[in-house]
């Protein structure tokens, strides 16, 4: 590993981390409150909102584990139900957010999967107000490669929130010293599409944050 490679991998569990930080504490302190309480009634509260949040903290970790790491029990190719589950399990307590599929292609090769997880992390930070995500992908065959993956994710929704660091990581402009915790995905999609000859793209409006990317097989 390089040093920039070294420091990435930092900042990508330093954002890990902080992601996992609400629902793993959620869970702490409903431990602490069903130790102290004896109302039936409110201990079943606990165990609900005990429920939920191992729920949540359960379907960050399986986002992640496939968006930022390895994700072994999958081959070279990632069946497009598997994104697509992690995605809707994402947001399922974010009742302010709409998710449309258009999926051309039942599988994947991983690093458009990991592609796709990360543009879908991005676009739901960009509606902190609700709005829709509407997401498209599709692998079109190539006779020399494994085929070249389309994916395309569009955040729609008033005022849209978007770091413009996060669009230099995207382009590959971003200078090694800003890089952060919150432009880390975006900068290793950016080396993952790079190492393939591939390209990654974003057009901001006022209300819509357009994601896009090509990315050749092997």
């Amino acid at each position: 590993m390089t040093t920039s490679a070294i420091e990435l991998a930092s900042l990508l569990c330093s954002r890990l981390c902080h992601d996992m930080l609400s629902p793993v504490g959620a869970l702490s302190n409903g431990l602490e409150l069903l130790s102290d309480e004896k109302d039936p009634e409110m201990r079943q509260r606990c165990f609900e909102l005990l429920d939920q949040s191992a729920r949540i903290s359960a379907d960050k970790l399986k986002f992640f584990r496939l968006a930022f790491g390895a994700a072994g029990g999958f081959g070279d190719m990632v069946p497009v139900s598997e994104a697509r589950a992690l995605v809707d399990a994402l947001i399922a307590n974010n009742a302010r957010i709409v998710v449309n599929w258009s999926l051309g292609s039942d599988i994947l090769p991983k690093p458009a999967i990991k592609t796709l997880l990360n543009f879908a992390l991005i676009g739901i930070e960009a509606l902190p107000r609700g709005g829709t995500l509407d997401i498209a992908a599709e692998l079109r065959p190539d006779q020399l490669t494994s085929g070249t993956s389309e994916i395309v994710v569009r955040a729609a929704g008033p005022r849209i929130a978007f770091d413009r660091d996060v669009g230099r990581a995207l382009e590959g402009t971003l200078p090694e010293g800003d890089l952060s915790s919150r432009t880390a995905p975006a900068a290793m999609i950016q080396q993952l599409a790079q190492s393939l000859g591939g390209r990654l793209q974003y057009a901001l409006g006022d209300d819509a944050l357009v994601l896009g990317a090509v990315l050749p097989g092997v």
